[in-house]
C-alpha cells in the first residue's frame, strides 16, 4: 500500500455499516416523497427500490476499486496515472466534500428557519456546528466512526413515531400498482439515487478499517438497511397524504410529526427537528474528515490545518445562499455532481483501472 494507516487508527469491519448510512441518511429525508411522487405518483415507492439496488452494484464496484489499488481513491488515481496526475485528480474530490458540507448544512439550516426560528443566524448556527465538528475530527478516525454509530443508534426510536399515522392512513392509496410508464419510473429511480449518495465514501475510508474483506457484509447491510428505511416512510407517506396533498408540502416527513400527540410534549416536530441535528452532525464530520485526509494526501498539508481551512471555507460559503431559490439550485447542482461522480465516473476508474493492470502484467 502506497500510504500504510497505523492499526490504532483503524475501526472493526462492522461499524462501516454505521459509516455508510450516516452519509446516506439526511436532510433529504425530510422532504424525498414529494420529490418521487412528482415524477412517478404513488409507484414511487417501487424507484426506492430500483435506486436501492443500484447502490448494491456500485459498492462492488468501489470494493473492486480499492482492492486492486489496495488503498483510498488517491492511490487508484496513482495506480492509473502516474503520482502527479493522479494527485492532481484526487484534488476536486476536496471540493466535493466541501460542497456537501454546505448543502447538507445549508439545507438543514433551512429547515430551522422555516419550522423554528425564523430570524435565526445562518452564520452563528453554521459557526456553531462547523466548531463541533473540527473537536470531533481533531479526535480521529475512530472518534468521527463513533459519532456515526450514536448518530445511528440515538435518533433511531424517530421511525417509530411515524405509526402514529397509521390511524389516518389508506394504504389503498398505493393502488393501482405499475400504474406510471417506465420513463416515469425512471425519472423517479434517478431523482432518488441522489438521495441515497454518500456511500462513494468507501473509497476514502476503506484503509481505515481492519480486515477490510470482512467489512463488505456490513457495507451491503448499511446500504439495505438505509433503502428499508426510506421505503418504510414513503409507503407510510404515501399512505397518509393524498397525491394533492403531498405536493404542498416540501418536507412531508416533518408534517407527519404534527400529528404525533404525547402527554408530556405538545408539539412533537420541534422534538424530531432537534434530534435531526444527531443525524447530520456525522454527516458532516465525515465529509469534513475525508476533504482534509485528501488534501493530506495531495499536499502533504497536516490534516489538522486541512480541517480549519476547509471549515473556514464553509464558513464563508455557506452565507450565500439565503432564498429558497438559491438553496433550491445549490441542492440541484450537488446532486447532479453526486450522480456524475458515483454512476459516471466510478464505473469508467473502474474499467480504466482493469485496462491499467493488465497492461502492467504484461
Amino acid at each position: 500500500m502506497e500510504h500504510t494507516v497505523p492499526e490504532k487508527s483503524k475501526v472493526s469491519p462492522f461499524l462501516a455499516f454505521f459509516i455508510i448510512h450516516q452519509m446516506q441518511f439526511g436532510v433529504g429525508v425530510l422532504g424525498f416523497q414529494r420529490i418521487i411522487a412528482q415524477s412517478a405518483g404513488y409507484d414511487g415507492w417501487i424507484a426506492v427500490l430500483i435506486a436501492g439496488l443500484s447502490v448494491h452494484v456500485l459498492v462492488w464496484i468501489i470494493y473492486k476499486i480499492v482492492e486492486t489499488a489496495n488503498g483510498d481513491i488517491v492511490a487508484a488515481h496513482t495506480f492509473i496515472f502516474g503520482k502527479k496526475i493522479g494527485k492532481l485528480l484526487s484534488l476536486p474530490f476536496v471540493v466535493y466534500f466541501i460542497l456537501i458540507m454546505i448543502t447538507t448544512l445549508r439545507s438543514f439550516i433551512e429547515v430551522i428557519q422555516v419550522w423554528v426560528f425564523q430570524d435565526m443566524s445562518t452564520f452563528w448556527f453554521a459557526l456553531a456546528f462547523c466548531g463541533l465538528a473540527i473537536y470531533i475530527v481533531f479526535g480521529g478516525f475512530r472518534t468521527v466512526t463513533g459519532v456515526a454509530f450514536f448518530g445511528t443508534v440515538l435518533p433511531g426510536y424517530l421511525m417509530f413515531t411515524f405509526l402514529f399515522t397509521l390511524q389516518y392512513a389508506d394504504f389503498k392509496n398505493l393502488l393501482p400498482i405499475f400504474d406510471h410508464s417506465l420513463i416515469e419510473l425512471v425519472k423517479a429511480s434517478y431523482q432518488m439515487s441522489i438521495t441515497y449518495l454518500g456511500y462513494e465514501i468507501l473509497l476514502f475510508i476503506y484503509p481505515f478499517i481492519k480486515e477490510p474483506q470482512k467489512s463488505k457484509k456490513w457495507v451491503h447491510y448499511g446500504a439495505f438497511f438505509t433503502t428499508f428505511q426510506y421505503l418504510y416512510l414513503s409507503v407510510i407517506t404515501f399512505a397518509y397524504f393524498s397525491e394533492g396533498q403531498l405536493k404542498r408540502y416540501i418536507w412531508p416527513t416533518l408534517t407527519m410529526w404534527k400529528i404525533v400527540e404525547l402527554p408530556f410534549v405538545e408539539r412533537f416536530d420541534l422534538i424530531g427537528i432537534a434530534n435531526w441535528n444527531i443525524v447530520i452532525l456525522p454527516s458532516v464530520c465525515l465529509s469534513l474528515w475525508c476533504a482534509s485526509r485528501t488534501l493530506k494526501r495531495v499536499t502533504n498539508l497536516k490534516q489538522k490545518y486541512g480541517v480549519l481551512l476547509i471549515s473556514m471555507v464553509v464558513l464563508i460559503c455557506i452565507n450565500f445562499f439565503k432564498t429558497r431559490q438559491q438553496i433550491h439550485i445549490l441542492l440541484d447542482y450537488t446532486g447532479k455532481i453526486s450522480f456524475f461522480i458515483n454512476y459516471g465516473y466510478i464505473p469508467l476508474l473502474f474499467f480504466l483501472l482493469l485496462i491499467v493492470k493488465k497492461l502492467k502484467k504484461g
